[in-house]
């Protein structure tokens, strides 16, 4: 029975996901435009941000979107198809759930903040203001 389940979810994610990354690319949001200097400085503040994630994950969709929509520069990690990177959520966050944020401070120390909401919140809350 578990197997037949895992069969289904596993066909079920292989005929959405290809339509949920057709739909978000079509719809994709248009970044906000921010002065040359300001986006320079919102540059430097992504770079201590980290985006682990599966492509096509709703909740990870809807992260990418905001970090689209508030033009931000944030490096993106796939933990599906990439063990390194699966490795390194796990170790660092603790479990192998995405959407994850990793917010490195300036003492090297890192935060990770899963919740696709919570991460929606937090970037806007950043970078949000023009």
């Amino acid at each position: 029975m578990k197997l037949l389940i895992r069969i289904f979810f596993k066909t079920l994610r292989a005929i959405l996901g290809p339509i949920l990354l057709f739909v978000d690319w079509i719809t994709r949001p248009k970044g906000i435009v921010r002065p040359e200097p300001q986006q320079r400085s919102v540059d430097a503040r992504t770079q201590s941000l980290v985006l682990y994630h599966f492509p096509t994950c709703p909740f990870c969709i809807k992260t990418r979107r905001a970090i689209q929509r508030l033009s931000l520069n944030i490096e993106m990690r796939d933990t599906r198809h990439d063990p390194q990177h699966r490795q390194a959520l796990l170790a660092g966050g603790g479990k192998a759930q995405v959407p994850c944020l990793q917010i490195t401070g300036t003492d090297g120390r890192s935060t990770w903040m899963y919740e696709s909401g919570d991460i929606v919140a937090y970037l806007k809350r950043e970078f949000g203001s023009t």
